[in-house]
């Protein structure tokens, strides 16, 4: 039996930090049964017996479950994609940030993400509540970032000047997001998504020849 983890906010007098243990715990759990069982078996009760905490190591730290499952997307999110964040896109130049999604075919192979990103698009029709938390405090930075990457590669020369950012963002999303869900098959190596963006990017109107690239063979030689 999984032994239960024991809270500071149980054993500790009020003001002393809680427990990043008990956190991660937590976290971890949620992640695990929202993946496993969707929405309906990822009650408080079931991610507390999961993460072996009492339910109150839960309600002290997160307002709703809403709010706790969506932290829990964006912490595993994180660990699957540590170099995909906010903040290293909002700083990349326009050759890292072409970099960055060539390296997305390793990201989209792990089964863990295809099936939280089915998941996650599930819950819409049953609990829009939950993806627009996600979307306002975890997703929107990464928007904002990804729309910085592509006005620096417009304003390096990489893509037209009248092309329209925000329909490129779009479409690139929502292509890749297509690739995960419905054409990625299991033998597909990471270099065939590689080419793929690639295919993608020279579509988009980026200047592959300028940054060293070839889509037609997938490579910078």
């Amino acid at each position: 039996m999984r032994q239960r983890l024991k809270s500071t906010d149980e054993a500790a007098p009020p003001g002393r930090p809680r427990s990043p243990a008990v956190h991660q715990a937590i976290l971890q759990a949620a992640f695990e049964l929202f993946v496993e069982r969707g929405l309906a078996g990822a009650s408080i009760e079931e991610i507390a017996k999961r993460a072996a905490v009492a339910r109150t190591s839960i309600y002290r730290r997160w307002s709703s479950r809403d709010v706790l499952l969506a932290e829990a997307i964006e912490a595993a999110r994180n660990k699957f994609a540590p170099e995909h964040s906010a903040d290293l896109i909002g700083r990349a130049s326009p050759s890292e940030f072409v970099h960055l999604l060539l390296g997305i075919g390793e990201l989209m192979k792990q089964p863990e993400v295809r099936r939280l990103v089915a998941r996650l698009v599930g819950t819409i029709p049953d609990n829009p509540h939950l993806v627009q938390i996600y979307r306002e405090t975890y997703f929107a930075p990464r928007r904002h970032a990804l729309l910085a990457a592509l006005r620096r590669a417009q304003t390096a020369g990489m893509l037209s000047p009248d092309a329209d950012i925000e329909v490129l963002a779009d479409m690139l999303a929502g292509a890749l997001m297509h690739r995960l869900l419905f054409e990625l098959g299991p033998g597909e190596a990471i270099e065939d998504v590689r080419v793929y963006v690639l295919r993608l990017l020279k579509e988009l109107g980026f200047d592959l020849p300028a940054l060293g690239l070839n889509a037609e063979d997938g490579d910078g030689r």
